[in-house]
């Protein structure tokens, strides 16, 4: 996502918080952001990353492609290959591969190697993830153990695992991936107090 998009998703994030009935101190909470960040995202100060915009989404209810106004007149179960436009986010590129308002979102990602993207960022939130590789080379931790995944690998797992991804082969990695949107207070799951780590959302 450029910073063209942001003037249009910052009201709609200050919107969704006011309509969940959330202070800002209590919705950066559950995002697992600082209220002072999530004021800056509100007011158009800062961009956020694809993982500030999941788990705004899930944290409000909501889906990314809600968030960034991709949501159809009517439910198509079809997504065409021309239809999914690519957008960038602290450093990866997604496409949208499913549909908005389903309780389940599928992207197709992009992540580079090297550093200035998202690679150091542990997510730790309810629900579940997929993900399967369809070029490169993938480096996934969950929890103590990292594990290389090759093109034609998949991983199923528990989202309440500590876990991150990067790319561990020079021109990235091409994955599909699939998670489960988590509304209400089972959101609250992936706050914690303090952390040792940095938490979001992929």
């Amino acid at each position: 996502m450029s910073g063209d998009d942001l003037p249009a998703v910052a009201p709609q994030l200050r919107a969704l918080r006011k309509r969940s009935g959330l202070t800002l101190e209590a919705a950066a909470a559950r995002a697992g952001l600082s209220p002072a960040h999530l004021s800056r995202l509100e007011t158009g100060q800062r961009t956020p990353s694809l993982p500030m915009l999941l788990a705004l989404a899930r944290t409000y209810g909501t889906t990314v492609s809600d968030l960034l106004g991709e949501v159809p007149e009517q439910r198509d179960p079809i997504v065409r290959a021309d239809r999914m436009e690519a957008q960038e986010a602290g450093g990866w590129t997604y496409w949208r591969a499913g549909g908005s308002g389903r309780a389940m979102q599928a992207l197709r990602l992009h992540v580079p190697q090297g550093p200035g993207g998202q690679e150091e960022l542990v997510r730790v939130h309810p629900g579940e993830e997929w993900l399967y590789v369809t070029g490169g080379r993938l480096r996934l931790t969950l929890g103590e153990s990292t594990h290389l995944l090759d093109a034609g690998d998949a991983a199923h797992f528990d989202s309440l695992t500590p876990h991150r991804i990067a790319a561990a082969s020079r021109e990235g990695v091409d994955l599909l991936f699939m998670h489960t949107l988590m509304q209400s207070g089972a959101a609250g799951l992936c706050l914690g107090g303090s952390a040792p780590t940095r938490r979001a959302m992929p």
